[in-house]
């Protein structure tokens, strides 16, 4: 699967999905793509997925009709999408086209070290 990484997407989080091809948004030259331009090159560029922090993103632009599917982490300081890499790897290997799912990745103030 053709990965595209939003550019707050944390990059350790590629160790974590084997097997597919991931691109960060800048390695395009779409660093500064907002939310319905990025999922517009997205797809011109045939990426699978979009993963994403924007948990607005979904209220922001009209999902339906694209034919790349989204996933977005509830958030994205890497100590804590650390925690749930797993899940993270479940629902991205599970997602499918025009599908929309985040990774409920809770805040906590007691953020482990690492």
């Amino acid at each position: 699967m053709r990965i595209l990484f939003d550019h707050n997407t944390p990059s350790g989080v590629a160790r974590y999905l084997a097997g597919h091809d991931i691109t960060k948004a800048k390695e395009c030259g779409w660093e500064r793509l907002t939310n319905g331009d990025l999922l517009a090159a997205a797809e011109q560029a045939a990426f699978d997925l979009l993963l994403t922090d924007d948990k607005n993103m979904r209220y922001q632009q009209n999902l339906s009709g694209r034919k790349i599917a989204l996933v977005v982490l509830g958030n994205s300081p890497w100590p804590l999408v650390w925690l749930h890499l797993d899940e993270n790897a479940t629902v991205v290997n599970a997602a499918s086209p025009v599908s929309f799912t985040e990774v409920d990745i809770p805040f906590s103030s007691s953020l482990p070290s690492h």
